[in-house]
């Protein structure tokens, strides 16, 4: 059996999160990828690197591509043996055409296949707190375009219990008036949300006889969906999403592209909108000589010492390079953080020292009752570090060799990015380290935080940000990516 070429793809109604497993899986064998206006961007992080990415959305007044164009391109990439991915808001055979696509893909022979998606109504019920049906009010649910409003038969449409309209607000007021025209009381619940299960998530709740007033004096615009029915009613009750106690703000992530995730992940579960703008990058080390030659005489050390996850991860790929392995190692182990002792102890080792605080002048006082003379230490770090514990510990004796593991670096990209993400302005920006707010002020400028909260780890970032003019409004306590959450949340109240 051919393999099909295209595949129908829902991206579901906002939250990436929401998309399918077959979707993600269908994404990650990609050789390109057509994605629509509605489907969130942050889904073609799954396609593979070498993907083509294009932008065919259609949003009204703006089309980049009219509907045969975009037919056309999908048969052309399968024709040419490629893997494409047509990736559309919400489900494809609903209100996304995906049922014209599927035509052109068989009348031109070409083999396709439908991923379903969580389409937006389901996402607003989940997200506002508005069940489309329930045993007390209704059983009925009916589904409408409100684009051609001729086309429908509002007489049957309207009676459902209750009524999902998509695409109907720049016309809702007439769409309201038909529908109080054919019997609907004028008093029924009604709501309009747009950007639905996204932290710009907006709703607007009235009745069929005020909500056209409301969308029209709050200049409520597209892409929006309505809810009609007496199912509105238990918004009040069971909306949990706007509730959240992060919910619509913005919080810049400074840290290295692909380790944000864990911090920006945990902001979204707090209903913020999560902004990736990396400070830093983590690049090979300029000279591997010094680390390949305290590898090849591992068993000399008495102690390794490891300060972040990204020396853990450097130094076992140039061990992994090397003649010698961990059964070498006889030295103690030592780290700075629960995360870098997390990294150390996934290799099934134990960790013998940790200081109470993860700082350097902690982890020089955690060594206070051990006998340093005379032993040796190995330090791999980045190639720009503080001093401190190299200096200490060679005070109190100890032989301390300072390898080059790994360089951070500010992203060539970042001056350029910095004016995408803050031309509209974060209500928080996120710091790690002292090079992510270093390499911020260069890129951005401290300016920028102007009447923006910023969040540090630790002390000495803290004192980093202050000496490059950035008032700090919250540290966290431990300092760790979870009490950096924690302190945010505490400020927000």
């Amino acid at each position: 059996m051919k393999k099909p070429l295209v595949y129908l793809v829902g991206a579901g109604p906002g939250d990436p999160e929401l998309i399918t497993w077959k979707g993600r899986r269908l994404l990650g064998q990609a050789d390109a990828v057509l994605y629509d206006h509605l489907a969130n961007e942050a889904l073609l992080d799954l396609a593979p690197p070498h993907a083509e990415r294009l932008y065919v959305g259609k949003k009204q007044g703006a089309h980049t591509c009219n509907q045969d164009e975009i037919c056309r391109m999908l048969i052309e990439r399968a024709r040419r043996g490629l893997t494409v991915v047509r990736l559309k808001g919400g489900d494809p055979f609903i209100f996304g055409r995906g049922g014209e696509e599927a035509e052109a893909l068989a009348e031109a022979g070409v083999a396709f296949e439908v991923a379903p998606g969580v389409t937006t109504p389901l996402g607003i019920a989940a997200y506002s707190g508005v069940p489309l049906t329930h045993r007390a009010h209704t059983s009925v649910v009916s589904f409408a375009s409100g684009h051609d409003l001729e086309r429908v038969d509002w007489s049957t449409a309207g009676a459902a219990g209750t009524l999902v309209i998509f695409m109907g607000l720049t016309r809702f007021g007439d769409l309201a008036r038909e529908l109080i025209a054919q019997g609907r009381p004028p008093d029924t619940p009604a709501l309009a949300v747009r950007w639905a299960t996204r932290p710009e998530q907006e709703t607007l709740a009235g009745t069929l006889a005020d909500l056209p007033g409301k969308i029209e004096q709050t200049g409520m615009t597209p892409p929006a969906t309505i809810i009609v029915g007496e199912v509105v009613r238990l918004r009040e009750k069971l909306s949990w999403f706007e509730r959240l106690p992060l919910f619509g703000r913005r919080v810049v992530v400074t840290r290295a592209q692909g380790q944000g995730g864990e911090l920006a992940q945990r902001l979204r579960s707090l209903g913020a909108k999560a902004i990736e703008f990396p400070a830093i990058a983590i690049r090979p080390a300029e000279d591997y000589a010094a680390l390949d030659a305290a590898i090849a005489r591992l068993g000399e050390y008495d102690w390794l010492i490891f300060t972040s996850v990204n020396g853990v991860r450097c130094f076992l790929e140039r061990l992994d390079r090397s003649g010698t392995d961990l059964r070498a190692l006889r030295a103690r182990l030592c780290t700075i953080g629960p995360a870098t002792r997390e990294a150390v102890e996934k290799l099934h080792l134990k960790v013998d020292l940790m200081p109470a605080d993860y700082v350097a002048e902690a982890l020089v006082e955690a060594f206070a009752e051990h006998d340093l003379k005379g032993k040796r230490v190995l330090l791999p770090r980045a190639a720009v570090a503080r001093d401190v514990l190299p200096t200490q510990l060679a005070s109190r004796g100890a032989l301390v060799d300072v390898v080059e593991a790994y360089r951070t670096v500010m992203p060539e990209d970042a001056p350029i990015k910095a004016r995408e993400v803050f031309a509209t302005k974060p209500d928080w920006v996120t710091f790690t380290s002292s090079s992510t707010v270093k390499n911020f002020v260069t890129a951005v400028g401290a300016e920028v935080l102007k009447g923006v909260k910023v969040a540090s780890i630790g002390p000495v970032t803290c004192e980093t940000a202050r000496r490059q003019g950035i008032q700090v409004t919250v540290e966290a306590k431990p300092y760790t990516i979870d009490a950096l959450v924690e302190a945010i949340l505490a400020e927000a109240g």
